[in-house]
Parts: structure tokens; sequence; C-alpha cells
């Protein structure tokens, strides 16, 4: 273009036609020739415009394919947008579920606080119960040191006893003497045998005593067993509640444990979802980083695209005008001027042309280096992110192997709860049939206790009629003591007619030495035939065939002693005869002696009716105190037999108690374990749908949270490995459990035949020792009459050498004793008024002691009366109960039959899972596949942008060597058409190769957008197929919820039937405790009564025996 422009050339082409005139056939030849292959360079430049006309058609194709990808990225980006509400509105939902599992929280911490303030109260109890072990130990003590005190109380009236049959004896001996003298013997006989029978009466009322004292001894005895037996329950009670308090402790230690185990899971996953959360944030900043690049990527190839459009516009605007220049060429083949002027003017506008190339080559190379560098950089933040991504790949696979772990756990625990279920639902089963057995026990202590009411008040009738008894005792006890101070004047007349008769009868001891010796003999006889019938009746008294036989022997040796009497009698009368003038005198003393005698027997008869009736009164009375004592006995033994079957429903309660609260404990584990599944499966989920999003947003980070998805079902494996080894442990301690259950009753049973057979021994050792008994008794009778037989032979031949002697010192002795029985008398009449005193004193003491029995006893009926309308609240609310036990029972089976349908769902939903676990790994690895096939592309793409660049630095050098080889225009048209040929060829090579490398790359691409399509659709039906879950578990969580308050309430209706059961006890404890304070004041004032019954009879017998000395005196 610069020498077409050159004015010398312009000069030249005007003056060479001129000058070459006869050339111009020469010219036109060559302007053919030029024309020849410019036509060919026409034909070879439309072909090519042909050529590049398909290539720009399958460029626009391209363009509106991969417009279309971008609409189908958009729509997807659509659809990411909307999952990411989705999961907004989740995270929502969630974090209100956390503050419901934070309220829960709270809950559980106050239910904790609860079980520590119940822990406290099970001490409180411990100790209380303690305090009562104590309180029975020292009662125990007591009722033993009075045993001991009624013990030697007996040994002493034993004892004294024995020194009023010596007494009795004695004065029965001088008593025989005085009569013996005055009457016959028949009489004395006679008299003695009314004697006989007076003294089988008090023998007979004498054991009688003694079997009412061994049977208030064998009530002790009982007592005593009862005593330690309440004992034993109590130290098993004690057992059983310190084994219940470690049980609590042991429980409270494992909740503890489990719920720091919980906060620190709840902390670790919470700074997990943190960093989960700052890892989302930086990958969606990182892909709004790429997704502007991208986009000005976009814009950049857009403005390539706009510019290589330019360019082909100028290239065809150039051909164009190309071919208009051919067209006036031929048109104007005569005018060379006019050629060379349009030869200019086309040279001109192809300069221009040239120049425009120039300046958008230079545009383009600036372009492409702008964008190699941006491409540089781009790949360099790519490599940096692939390299972040894979770092998080590697947290996210360890936190997946993690969740696995916890997926197993939980499925484990999960598989524990369904068995811990089954095994509660049997609990349940037998706890309704225990209750149904409490209820039928419960109805019949409720039967007893209304006939305890009934016998309380006929008990109360009869109390008041000995009341009445009493006071009329009280009256005869008056008159007796007024009676007495008679007796006492009577007495010492009857003293000073004593010192008088005994100088007479030192006047006629000599006279009357052979018939009391006589006398003597025949009242030692019969002194041992009583001596030994005593002993007779005392240990055979139960044997009525002994006695008759004893009876014949008696009246055997009565006749045989009537002959020897009648010998006496003899022997007496010729005694007499001499005697007779010495008694005359006597006589007139005696008759007097006789009328005061007679008047004072007539008194005394009087006295002893007296007496008699006051006996009659007062063995009626203890009659009926025995009756009154045995039907009390009963009524103790049938109180403590109700009370030791209200002791062990208490027992069966307070165990069943424990286990309904071992079992609730359990129940709560076990939702709380389900909850916790729950918000991991929650969390699991959200992480999922937060992958999802990823995977929505963009295609690069499909692969890698697929992978995490795949990690997060392997975590929710390992989670159901674990909820399987959690339920594989509960039943491990359920067995437990079921094994000391069986240990308990054995040890039961064992305990119950120990203490059969320590019956039986008890029973065989009673056996024994009857046995023994009555081997001692047939020994004791053999000894006896040995004896008498032995006694009997000695003192024959005693009387028969030492008969004088013996008159002597008889007579003698009789002198001095009659002098210490009269000292003896006057002690006996002052202990006897000592005694009567404090009687009198112990009768005011019994007075007041009844009121406040009987004050006692009306605080005891309003208090039963108490205990019944107690007693009817607790049926009330116990049968309230039953209903709600069956209502919940009902609820329960349903739950069972729900919870069966849920656990098969689940398994479905489990063989549903692992189908898309399975389709979710082949997803993946087309995923894997379609990325390696990228990075080709990318490689490819990279591969043509350096040939790009290698194809821009060669038409720059041409470009380069067509300036420097300006100099001809041939040259440069010559070299410019070769290297324009060149670089077609290299071009449709080049274009040839990239073209099937975009047809494999569409081809590809297409196979997985099918792919991606597909998947998407199977990560739609699984998030719709846990959506369905979720809408399940929210409704068995609500069905929990419901159980939970219905359980919640049945806990509470508990605790307030055993806060009543509770106030029953303390008021059957006071109750109890009020009962023995009564029967002990009533045994200490049945002692009291025994004492003066004993009393009496002393005093009974002492007055007989001053009647005796009385009538004898008067003789």
């Amino acid at each position: 273009m610069g020498l077409k422009n050159w004015p010398w050339m312009k000069l030249y082409f005007k003056i060479k036609p001129l000058l070459k005139s006869a050339e111009t056939e020469k010219e036109m030849a060559t302007m053919k020739e030029e024309f020849a292959r410019l036509k060919e360079a026409l034909e070879k430049s439309e072909a090519r415009r042909k050529e590049l006309e398909e290539k720009m058609v399958s460029l626009l194709q391209e363009k509106n394919d991969l417009q279309l990808q971008v609409q189908a990225e958009q729509d997807n980006l659509a659809d990411a947008e909307e999952r990411c509400d989705q999961l907004i509105k989740n995270k929502i939902q969630l974090e209100a579920k956390v503050k419901e599992m934070t309220e829960r929280l709270e809950d559980e911490e106050e239910m904790n606080a609860e079980l520590t303030a119940k822990k406290r109260k099970l001490e409180d109890e411990c100790s209380e119960l303690k305090r009562d072990i104590d309180d029975l130990e020292l009662t125990l003590a007591k009722v033993e040191k009075e045993k001991h005190a009624t013990e030697n109380k007996v040994k002493n009236l034993t004892e004294e006893m024995a020194g009023l049959d010596e007494i009795i004896a004695k004065l029965t001996k001088e008593k025989k003497a005085l009569q013996e003298a005055h009457q016959q013997a028949l009489d004395d006989l006679q008299a003695e045998e009314d004697k006989v029978n007076t003294l089988t009466k008090a023998k007979v009322k004498l054991e009688q005593h003694v079997d009412d004292l061994e049977g208030s001894l064998e009530q002790e005895k009982k007592v005593r067993m009862d005593l330690e037996r309440a004992k034993r329950k109590l130290e098993g009670d004690l057992k059983l509640t310190q084994e219940s308090i470690m049980d609590l402790e042991n429980d409270k230690q494992q909740l503890d444990e489990r719920l720091k185990k919980k906060d620190f899971e709840l902390n670790a996953l919470n700074a997990r979802i943190e960093d989960e959360q700052a890892l989302a944030s930086q990958l969606q900043k990182k892909l709004k980083e790429l997704q502007a690049r991208i986009e000005e990527l976009e814009e950049e190839l857009e403005a390539e695209r706009t510019a290589r459009a330019k360019v082909e516009k100028l290239r065809s605007d150039l051909t164009r005008e190309l071919e208009e220049i051919s067209e006036r060429l031929e048109e104007a083949g005569g005018a060379t001027s006019v050629q060379i002027e349009m030869n200019k003017k086309r040279e001109a506008e192809f300069q221009k042309m040239r120049r425009d190339l120039e300046e958008a080559t230079l545009q383009h190379e600036a372009t492409a280096a702008a964008l190699r560098k941006k491409h540089a950089d781009s790949v360099a933040e790519l490599g940096e992110q692939i390299d972040n991504l894979q770092r998080v790949k590697q947290k996210l696979e360890k936190e997946k192997s993690e969740f696995k772990l916890e997926l197993d756990d939980v499925t484990s625990n999960m598989e524990q709860i369904i068995k811990a279920k089954a095994n509660l639902e049997k609990m349940c089963r037998t706890l309704e049939d225990q209750m149904n057995e409490h209820r039928s026990k419960a109805e019949e202590t409720q039967r007893s206790v209304n006939d305890l009411t009934s016998q309380r008040a006929k008990l109360q009738t009869e109390n008041g009629e000995l009341s009445r008894q009493l006071d009329e005792k009280e009256a005869l006890i008056s008159q007796l003591t007024r009676g007495k101070l008679t007796y006492t004047q009577q007495l010492e007349d009857l003293k000073r007619q004593l010192e008088e008769e005994v100088k007479a009868k030192n006047a006629l001891a000599h006279a009357l030495q052979s018939a009391r010796h006589d006398c003597d003999l025949l009242r030692e006889q019969y002194e041992e035939e009583t001596e030994a019938k005593a002993e007779l009746q005392r240990v055979l008294s139960k044997a009525n065939s002994e006695v008759a036989q004893w009876r014949t022997k008696y009246e055997t040796d009565a006749i045989q002693r009537t002959e020897e009497l009648e010998e006496a009698k003899k022997k007496l009368a010729q005694r007499l005869q001499d005697a007779e003038e010495a008694v005359e005198a006597v006589n007139a003393k005696c008759s007097s002696l006789e009328k005061t005698k007679h008047r004072l027997q007539n008194e005394i008869e009087d006295l002893m009716v007296d007496v008699e009736r006051s006996n009659a009164a007062a063995a009626a009375l203890d009659k009926k105190q025995r009756n009154f004592d045995k039907i009390l006995a009963e009524w103790k033994q049938k109180y403590e037999e109700s009370q030791s079957e209200l002791e062990s429903s208490q027992k069966e309660a307070r165990s069943l108690s424990t286990e309904l609260f071992k079992l609730k404990n359990a129940y709560e584990e076990s939702l709380e374990h389900l909850e916790t599944f729950k918000r991991e499966n929650k969390n699991l989920q959200e992480e999922i749908s937060d992958l999802t999003e990823q995977l929505g947003s963009s295609g690069k980070t499909i692969h890698e949270l697929e992978k995490v998805r795949k990690q997060l079902e392997a975590e929710k494996l390992e989670l159901q490995s674990a909820l399987e080894e959690a339920e594989a442990s509960l039943e491990h301690e359920e067995g437990k459990i079921l094994r000391a259950q069986l240990e308990f009753n054995q040890i039961k049973a064992e305990i119950e035949r120990k203490l059969a057979e320590k019956d039986e021994e008890m029973e065989q050792a009673k056996r024994n020792h009857l046995r023994v008994v009555d081997s001692l008794q047939t020994s004791l009778d053999a000894e006896t009459r040995s004896r008498n037989e032995a006694l009997r032979v000695k003192k024959k031949m005693e009387g028969d050498l030492n008969e004088m002697e013996i008159q002597l010192s008889h007579a003698n002795r009789m002198a001095a004793e009659a002098q210490k029985q009269v000292k003896s008398l006057q002690s006996l009449l002052k202990d006897t008024q000592i005694q009567l005193d404090d009687s009198i004193r112990a009768n005011d003491d019994l007075k007041e002691n009844i009121a406040i029995v009987e004050r006692r006893n009306n605080l005891l009926q309003a208090e039963l009366e108490e205990l019944r309308a107690v007693v009817e609240q607790t049926e009330r609310s116990r049968k309230l109960a039953e209903q709600e036990l069956i209502e919940t029972s009902e609820r329960v089976q349903l739950l069972h039959s729900q919870n069966t349908s849920l656990i098969n769902q689940k398994k479905k939903m489990d063989a549903d899972l692992s189908q898309l676990q399975t389709e979710v790994e082949e997803a993946v690895q087309e995923c894997r596949n379609a990325e390696e096939k990228a990075k080709k592309a990318i490689t490819d793409a990279a591969m043509m942008a350096e040939e790009l660049k290698k194809e821009q630095d060669t038409s720059a050098h041409l470009e380069r060597m067509k300036k420097n080889m300006e100099q001809t225009i041939k040259d440069l048209q010559h070299r410019l058409d070769e290297a324009e040929q060149i670089a077609l060829k290299g071009g449709k090579k080049q274009l040839q190769k990239l073209e099937a490398r975009v047809r494999e790359l569409e081809n590809e691409l297409e196979a997985e957008q099918k792919r991606n399509a597909e998947s998407v659709k199977g990560m739609r039906k699984s998030e719709r197929r846990i959506k369905e879950l979720t809408y399940q578990t929210e409704e068995d969580r609500k069905n929990l919820l419901r159980l939970q308050d219905l359980v919640d309430k049945l806990q509470l209706k508990v605790k307030a039937y055993k806060r009543q059961a509770e106030e029953a006890e303390e008021q059957a404890n006071t109750n109890l405790s009020k009962f023995r304070k009564v029967q002990h004041e009533l045994d200490e004032a049945e002692e009291r009564a025994d004492i003066a019954e004993s009393q009496v009879n002393k005093l009974r017998a002492k007055s007989r025996d001053i009647g005796t000395k009385k009538g004898l005196n008067e003789e």
C-alpha cells in the first residue's frame, strides 16, 4: 500500500504507458495471467468462506447448546435456592426443638432434685427405723427384766407358800392336840377331812394361779417371739431399704455420668456444627467469587466472540470488495488508466483493511494476554480451592467416621430400648397381677378391721362391767378393813386368854402327856398322809385316776387308823377316869371359855361367809379377767397378724414402687436416648440437606457432598450398631435383674424352710420336755411312796423306844412354839396391815389407771374412725388408680402395636435407604468419571489455548514477513496466499480436532446431565422419604410425650398413695405404741391384782388359823 501511494511510483505508472505503449499486449497477457491467478484465489477464498460459514453454523449451535446448559444451571440454582429456604425453615424448627429440649433438660434437672429430696427422706426414714429398732431392743430388755422380776416374785411366793404350809402344819398339829384331848377321834377325823377339803380347794386355787402364771409366762414368751420376729422383719426392711438406697445412688451416678457424656457430646456437636457452618459460609463465599469469575470469563468470551465476528465481517467485506474489483476489472478490460486508478484505490483500501487487521490482531493479542493472565490466576486460585476442599473433605471423612460410630450407638440403643419396652410391659402385667392380689388382701384386712372394731365395742362394754365389779370389790375391801380392826381387838383379847390357858395347860400337861403322845403319833401319820396327798395333787392335779387311787388308799388307811384310835380311846377312857376330877375344876373355866369361843366362832363364821362371798366374787372377776385377757391375747395375735400382713404388703408396695421407679428411670433414659437420636437424626438430615444444597449450588462440590453423605450414612449404620449394643446391654441388665429376683425368691424359700425346720425342732423339744416331765413325775411318785414307807417304819420304831421322852419334850416344845407363833402372828398382823394399806393404794392407782385407759380407749376409737375414713379414701383412690391403670395398659398396648408398625416401617425404610445408598454410590462413581472427563477436557482446552498461542505467533511472524517484503505486490500476494493456505490447512486440522473433542465433550456433558437429573430425581425421592420419616418420628414423639404425661400423672398419684400409706403407717405405729402402753399398764394392773389376791389368800389362811387356835383355846 505504501508503494502504491509513493509519488514516484505514480509518476512511473503515468509515464510507463506512454513509454511502453507497444508492450500493452504483453501487459494484457500478464494481466490475464494475474486475473486467472486471482480467480483461483477467489475460488479458494470462497471455498474457505463456505467452510467458515459451516463452522459458524456449528459454533452457533454450540452457542445455543451452551445457552440451554446455562438455563439448566440457572434452574438448578433456583432449586438450590428453594432448598436453602427450606433448610432455613428446618433450621428455625430445629432451633425451636432445641429450646424444647433445653426446657426438657430443666425439667429433668428438677426431677433429679426431687430424687435427691426423696433420697434424703429415705435416709431420714432409715434413721427413724433404726431409732425404732433401738426402742424395741430397750423394750425387750425391759420385758426381760420384768420377766426376771416376775420369776423372782414367783420364787418368793413359792417360798412364802412353803412357809405358810409349815405354819399351817404346825397350827393343825396344835389344833389336833387340843381337839383330841376333848373330843373323839372320829370327830377329829371328820374335822380334819373338812380341813383337807378346804386345803384341796386352796391347792386347786393355787394350782390355777400357777397355771395362770405359766400362761402369762407363755404369753410373754410369745410376745418376745413376736418382738424378735418384728425385729427380724425390721432388719430385713432396713436391708431392703439400704439396698434400694444403694440402687438409687448407683442409678443417680449412672445418670450423672450419662448427663456429663451427653453434655460433652452436645458441646462437641455444637462445635462441629459451628465449624461446619463456618466452612459452609466460606464455601458459599468461594462459590460466589467463582461465579463472579465465571461471569467475567463469560463476558470476556463474549467480547472475544464479538471481536471474531467483527473480523469475520471485515473479511467478508473484503471478499465482497475483491469480487467487485474483479468484476470492474473485467468490465474495464481495455482501459488501463482506469484500471490503474481503480487498482490504486483498491490498493489504498486494501492497505486500510490491512491496517485494520493489524490493529484488530494487536487488540486480539492484548485481550488474549489478559485472558491468559486471568486464566492463570483463576487456575492458581482453583488449585488453592481444590487443596482447601481436599482438607475439608478429609475433615468431613473423619466426622463421617465419628457419625457412623454415633449412629451405630444410637441404633443399638434403640434396639435395647425396644427390648426394655417389651420387658417393661411384662413387668407391668406382673405388677397388675400383684396389685389385684394386694386388693384382695386389703379387702380382707378391712373386714378384719371391722371385726376388730365390733369386738372392741364388746370389750368396752365388758370393761365397764369390770369397772363396776372393781367398785364392788373396793366396797368389800373397805368392809374387810373394818372387820380387820375388830379382829385385831379380838386377837388382843385372845392373847390374854391364851396366857391364862397356858398356865392351866402347864398344870394339865403331865396328865395329858400320854394322850398327847398318842394324838401326836396319829397327827404325824395324818400329816405325812396329807403331805403325800398334797404332793400327789400338786404333781398329778390333772390325773383323776391317780386321785381316786389315793382316795382308796386314804380310806383303807383311815380304817386302820380308826382301829388304832379305838384302842387308844380305850386307854384314854381309863386315863380320863383319873383325870375327870381335875377336869371338873377346869370345866368352869372351860365353860366360860367355850362361851367366848362359841361367840367368836359365830363371828368368825359370819366373817368367813363374807370372805367366801368376796372370794367367790374375786374368783368370778378373775375368770372374767382371764377371759378378757384371753380375748385380748387373741385380738393381739389377730392385730399382730394383720399388722404383719400390712407390713408385708407395705414391703411389697415399697418394692413395687422401687421397681416402678427403676422402670420409670429406664423409661426416661430410653426417652432421652430417643430424643438424642432424634436430635442427631435431625442434625444429620440438616447436614444432608446442606450437602444437597451445596450439590445443587455447584457441580464441582457434588462429589465431596456425596462422600459426606456416604460418611453420614455409614455413621448412621454405626449408630444403629451402637443402638443394638445398648439394647444387648439392656437385655443383659434385665437378665441380671431377673437372676437377682430368682435368687431373692430362693433365699426367701430357704428362710421359710429354715423357719419351718426350727418350728419342727421346737415342737420336738416340747414333746421331749413333756416326756421328761412325765418320767420325772413317775420317778417322784415312786420316791414319795418309798419315802412314806421308810418314814412309817422309822416312826414306829422311834415311837416304841422314846414315847415318854417325846411326850416331855413335846410339851416343852409346844409351849415354846406357842409363844413363837404368838410373836409371828403379831408380826404377820403388822405385815397384813401394811399389805392391806398397799392394796388400798394399789386399788386407787388401778382406778386412776382404768380412767386413763378409758380415755385412751376413747382416743383409740376416734383414731380408728379416722383410720376408717382414711381407708375409705385410699380405696377410692385405689379404684381410680385401677381404672387409670387399665386405661394406661390399653394405651400401652396401642402404642406397642404402633411401635411394631413403626419398626416394620423402619425396616422398610432401612431397605430403601440401602437401595438409595447403592444408587448414591453409583451416582458418585458417575460423578467421579465426569470429573475425570472434565479434567481431561480442561487439559484439552489448555492444549487448545497453547495451540492458539502458537498460531497467533505464526500469524504475527507472517505479518512481519509481509511488512519486510513490501517491495513487490506479487511476492507479497504469493507469500500471503501461501501463508493463508498453510494457515487454512493447519486451522482446518486443528478445527477438526477441536470439533471432535467438542462433540465428545458434548456427549459426555449430555450423559453427565442425564446422570445428574437421575441423581436429582433420586435425591428428591429420598428427600420425600426423609420428610415422611420425619413426620412419622414427630407423630411418635407426640405419642411418647402423651405417654410420658400419663406416666407422670400416674407417678404423682402413686406418690399421693405412698404419702397416704405412710400417714396410715404412722397412725398405725402411734396406735400400736398406745396399745402397747395400755397393754403394759394392764399387765402391771394384773400383777398388782395378783399380788392383792395372794395377800387376801394369806389373810384368809391367817384368819382360819386364828379361828382354829381360838377354838382350841376355848376347848
